[in-house]
């Protein structure tokens, strides 16, 4: 009697549960925004920045999320068709970034860096494509033997494997260039900065090709995904791979062919990132791939507008928000961080919503 009595309150309890533990998270998420205001509020009153300084900041941010969204594009692909997080595509990126590295030094050596603006040109094109390459190589040889044959397994495996295939091409990059910094150095296409009127505000011509660059592949990546009979097959297979291959989709290529477009994404992000940062270390990609899992999972993970929108606002965040708050500069990565625990807490599915399947939902 006791035993039906219990189980009859169960329900009840659960909702009660439920009920306070949905209002005690909701109370916590506004108790730090009000303490972040607060923060913010008194910074500005302590401390006046002229306004070319936010302008500034705030173009450097975007910039900085142009970088991370080639990346963030790359790990929303491979998590919409395998459910997995590939934490190696960080590396992936940093391998792209030394091979337009050295394919600058060639060019440099040939005396096209500050060479006309033809050569100039010339030599981005052939540093991107490099990078892209080494990274797509890459990418392909890690789903091959370290992703495939654990595709059956459960979720944590290739998890764990994916771990570990990052530190594996950490560490061979340092046996491969050694520990020093490899300094990028500009083309003089893009080297300088563009003076907006008489605001005394200027922009790098790098961050205005960064960015433009940035949105032109996100744009080819959406006419990929959605215009084109590759792009079909990937949302078959994203949906229900054992359907897809009924259907006749050949799964493997689709999986592959996945790993080939975010990774040459990657490879694109890591030479815009040693344009960016004019430097890279055998250890560049460990951060950024991370604040680009933060942005694809603050825009939703599995959704291509999402990870973009992400990794912009990720940007803009750690650009400004040490100044906001009243911080060293050191704290950005603190701050990139702390959104991603917050969106976790407080929004699991992101800004735009996770890309679900009907399968997993």
């Amino acid at each position: 009697m006791h035993t039906t009595e219990t189980k009859d309150r169960l329900p009840l309890f659960n909702k009660i549960y439920s009920y306070i533990s949905e209002n005690a998270i909701r109370a916590f998420g506004l108790l730090i925004v009000a303490l972040i205001i607060w923060r913010i509020i008194v910074v500005a009153g302590e401390r006046s920045f002229p306004l070319q300084y936010w302008a500034l900041q705030l173009t450097n941010g975007l910039i900085l999320g142009g970088v991370y969204s080639m990346v963030a594009l790359g790990y929303t692909l491979v998590y919409g068709i395998l459910f997995m997080i590939n934490f190696a595509h960080g590396e992936v990126m940093m391998m792209g970034g030394f091979a337009g590295f050295f394919v600058l030094q060639a060019t440099n050596a040939l005396g096209w860096t500050n060479g006309t603006t033809f050569q100039s040109m010339l030599t981005i094109l052939l540093m991107m494509l490099a990078g892209m390459i080494v990274s797509v190589i890459t990418a392909v040889l890690l789903e091959r033997l370290a992703y495939r044959p654990l595709r059956t397994a459960p979720r944590l495996v290739p998890l764990i494997s994916a771990i570990g295939a990052s530190f594996f091409l950490q560490y061979t990059a340092l046996i491969l260039f050694g520990a020093l910094p490899h300094n990028y150095r500009k083309p003089a296409v893009i080297n300088g900065l563009l003076k907006v009127g008489e605001t005394g505000f200027s922009i790098t011509y790098t961050g205005i090709f960064i960015f433009i660059v940035a949105i032109l592949l996100m744009i080819v990546l959406q006419l990929i995904v959605h215009r084109t009979k590759m792009g079909r097959a990937m949302r078959a297979v994203a949906e229900d791979k054992e359907v897809a291959r009924l259907m006749g989709v050949d799964v493997d290529r689709v999986i592959v062919f996945t790993f080939v477009l975010g990774s040459a994404l990657a490879g694109a992000g890591g030479v815009m990132f040693g344009l960016h940062n004019t430097v890279m270390r055998f250890n560049t990609g460990f951060i950024p791939g991370l604040k680009a899992f933060t942005a694809a999972v603050l825009g939703g993970i599995g959704n291509l507008p999402g990870a973009m929108l992400g990794s912009l606002l990720l940007g803009v965040l750690e650009a400004l928000g040490p100044s906001a708050l009243g911080v060293p500069t050191e704290y950005k990565d603190v701050i990139a961080f702390s959104v991603l625990v917050l969106v976790l807490m407080f929004r699991p599915t992101g800004l735009l919503g996770e890309v679900l399947t009907e399968k997993k939902a």
